[in-house]
């Protein structure tokens, strides 16, 4: 009795050996690429807030092999405004709001800075005449830490009929982390143990910031 037996060839293509051709022929078949991301694992802040920008370059149409280009650049927000703020006819001892404010248009820390002038009149006798200001969050409903400041302390006593006029400067500066979107302003705020002085005025001659982390 005669007999046959069957079977099957299993024929490999033929693939192009290109640099470009992304499948590789082995003999337990075919090898298809994947991408392994490593390095650094990601902080907490992912996603469109995150102050980098990166840019992507594609290759030209038809280049084999193809590069990609990627790069990166630091693009921190920041800001920056001034104003003048009177106070001659605001009470003593009130903290009053600048009218000019600035916007942290998202979370982060930032270093807030308040560069601020001041001056009044003093007639006769006067103990203790004092200008403050501060930064205030607005949307926080609180004071920024650490940024409240004399622009001047005035603590003699002039004699009856001299007037004195008086004007000081200082700097305010923190770091201030927000969860979110944060409007400042600069406040001032005039004080005296005793007399009465006029005119008083604060100005924040430059009243910036600028995001330094996510």
């Amino acid at each position: 009795m005669a007999g046959s037996c069957c079977g099957s060839v299993r024929v490999l293509p033929r693939l192009d050996p290109a640099a470009c051709n992304a499948l590789d022929q082995t003999s337990a078949g075919l090898l298809v690429p994947r991408t392994v991301l490593a390095g650094i694992a990601p902080g907490t802040a992912v996603g469109a807030e995150r102050s980098v920008d990166v840019d992507v370059t594609a290759p030209a149409a038809g280049v084999c092999p193809q590069t990609w280009t990627v790069g990166a650049r630091l693009t921190p927000v920041s800001g920056q405004t001034s104003g003048a703020l009177g106070l001659g006819s605001s009470p003593y001892n009130t903290w009053i709001p600048f009218p000019e404010t600035l916007t942290l248009p998202e979370a982060g820390v930032y270093e807030v800075i308040a560069d601020m002038q001041g001056g009044l009149i003093m007639q006769g006798s006067v103990v203790n005449a004092v200008l403050q200001a501060r930064v205030f969050d607005v949307t926080g409903n609180a004071v920024v830490p650490l940024t409240t400041r004399s622009i001047l302390l005035f603590a003699a006593t002039p004699a009856a009929g001299v007037t004195h006029t008086l004007h000081g400067n200082a700097s305010a500066a923190a770091l201030y982390q927000v969860p979110g979107p944060r409007v400042l302003r600069v406040e001032g705020l005039k004080r005296v143990d005793s007399g009465t002085t006029s005119a008083e005025a604060v100005w924040a001659t430059n009243f910036r910031f600028k995001k330094v982390s996510d």
